[in-house]
């Protein structure tokens, strides 16, 4: 990768990382409001096996023995876990129906424009670490003015690989929050991603770093269930009227994923203490909720998955 390119990278790494902060609920109210969000997600959740409508642009052959949360019951159940704000990018939420599976995954498609992917051939791993560490750095002493809890990135989960031939793009970074030692908490964000003709889908598979090796085999199945709409595919793309993006395929890595730390920093911290665990089982995901939002630990001894 080239200076000019890294420098670039840099830079758009320092202006997207995310700072999250937490609005102070009493425990009655917030109890209320947990009870009206997991009704309506309940009410809302499709079953698979189903093909899901995305956008406008795809289809997701959703698998047997898991559950589509849509809009806009997604954004109510993150706003649960603790990520505040609407993303209109989003277009819902994946759990697993049944067993200790310990996962879910967001889905978000962006309207980018055609993402070019030839800097794929010419970055480097280790260039691409170096920058979102500086660029995680940098942004610290501001988290911690809103009262974010300042990271620490440790390496990557997951190598960024591109495959060029589907436009499918997979990497994972291990962080977690300063002065976390215990590595038997730390969560992960296993990013998966699918290049189109207007934008990109990613679909972001959350769970706990000691048990990602059994997990992809999942994150990568629901990629290859997500497929673009006849004319909407990367090889449909035409350079005389189809807009480009002004950014190139690193920075779905730096600039994005800088974002991504601070996307569900706290998720947990609510459910921990509010989750309503009988409608998680009604949907066979309560061992997600054990795994994720309680179990046995109390609420303050928690510690959320820091860079999902």
């Amino acid at each position: 990768m080239n200076t000019s390119m890294l420098r670039g990278m840099r830079a758009l790494a320092l202006a997207l990382v995310a700072v999250i902060t937490i609005p102070v609920m009493a425990e009655g109210d917030a109890n209320a409001a947990q009870d009206m969000v997991w009704e309506e997600a309940r009410n809302a959740a499709k079953e698979g096996p189903q093909d899901i409508a995305l956008a406008d642009q795809a289809q997701l052959r959703l698998p047997q023995n898991t559950v589509f949360i849509p809009q806009p019951q997604a954004t109510q159940l993150l706003n649960a876990m603790g990520n505040p704000g609407q993303d209109p990018r989003l277009q819902g939420l994946i759990f697993p129906k049944g067993g200790d599976a310990g996962w879910f995954m967001t889905v978000r498609y962006e309207k980018s424009g055609f993402i070019k992917d030839g800097d794929a051939k010419e970055w480097n791993a280790d260039d691409l670490l170096t920058s979102y560490k500086e660029g995680t750095e940098a942004q610290n002493e501001e988290r911690t003015k809103m009262g974010a809890a300042p990271l620490e990135i440790l390496g990557w989960a997951e190598t960024p690989a591109y495959d060029s031939a589907s436009h499918r793009l997979v990497w994972a970074m291990k962080s977690r929050e300063k002065g976390n030692a215990n590595d038997t908490d730390l969560g992960v964000n296993y990013n998966t991603y699918l290049l189109g003709r207007e934008g990109y889908f990613s679909m972001n598979l959350v769970t706990s770093l000691q048990d990602l090796p059994v997990h992809k085999p999942a994150a990568h199945a629901m990629l290859s269930a997500l497929n673009f709409s006849e004319g909407k595919r990367y090889a449909d793309f035409n350079e005389s009227t189809d807009h480009v993006a002004e950014y190139g395929l690193a920075a779905l890595v730096l600039g994005v994923g800088a974002k991504k730390l601070g996307l569900l920093a706290m998720a947990g911290v609510f459910l921990a203490k509010f989750a309503k665990l009988g409608f998680l089982a009604l949907l066979g995901i309560g061992a997600v909720a054990r795994k994720f939002f309680g179990g046995k630990k109390k609420a303050d001894d928690l510690t959320p998955p820091p860079n999902a």
